[in-house]
């Protein structure tokens, strides 16, 4: 399943822009508000339509932790009770980091496995491989009709 983001939860314990502030980058303080374009989420939402394939996507808020671990049931359940749909390793020092540079972010989560907790079974990084490469495919399709509407040739 692929869900748009569009919205983060912090749990890294880290900042990439924690540090000097070069000049001529970025505001020291930037404002993380609409982290996840508004405007890019409609046009994916425009083009998963035309795609076929179960209309919609679902957005949700992603809680990103530090990893390599997956996270504890606890852990998700915090997450859960904090807002969050989706729990990662990934993505937001990167989005941190674009927004920092005046970028627009279309934040798209690749949804391997059920967290911690929800199924009595362990977690598998094999499992959680082998349904990222069912769902390449769909990905693959969903981000060449976005960017064939953002810069048509």
């Amino acid at each position: 399943e692929l869900v748009l983001i569009k919205d983060h939860i912090n749990l890294l314990g880290a900042n990439p822009l924690r540090g000097p502030n070069p000049q001529g980058f970025g505001p020291r303080f930037p404002d993380m508000s609409e982290s996840y374009s508004k405007k890019l989420r409609a046009l994916a939402q425009e083009v998963a339509a035309g795609q076929g394939g179960g209309g919609n996507l679902q957005e949700g808020v992603y809680a990103a932790f530090a990893g390599p671990t997956y996270e504890t049931p606890a852990e998700v359940e915090m997450a859960e009770r904090m807002g969050a749909d989706l729990v990662g390793m990934s993505t937001v020092p990167e989005v941190i980091a674009a927004r920092y540079l005046g970028m627009e972010v279309l934040g798209v989560s690749m949804v391997t496995n059920m967290a911690a907790g929800i199924l009595d079974k362990p977690l598998s990084h094999q499992e959680v491989m082998e349904t990222a490469a069912q769902v390449v495919p769909g990905l693959s399709r969903l981000l060449r009709g976005i960017l064939s509407r953002i810069a048509p040739s």
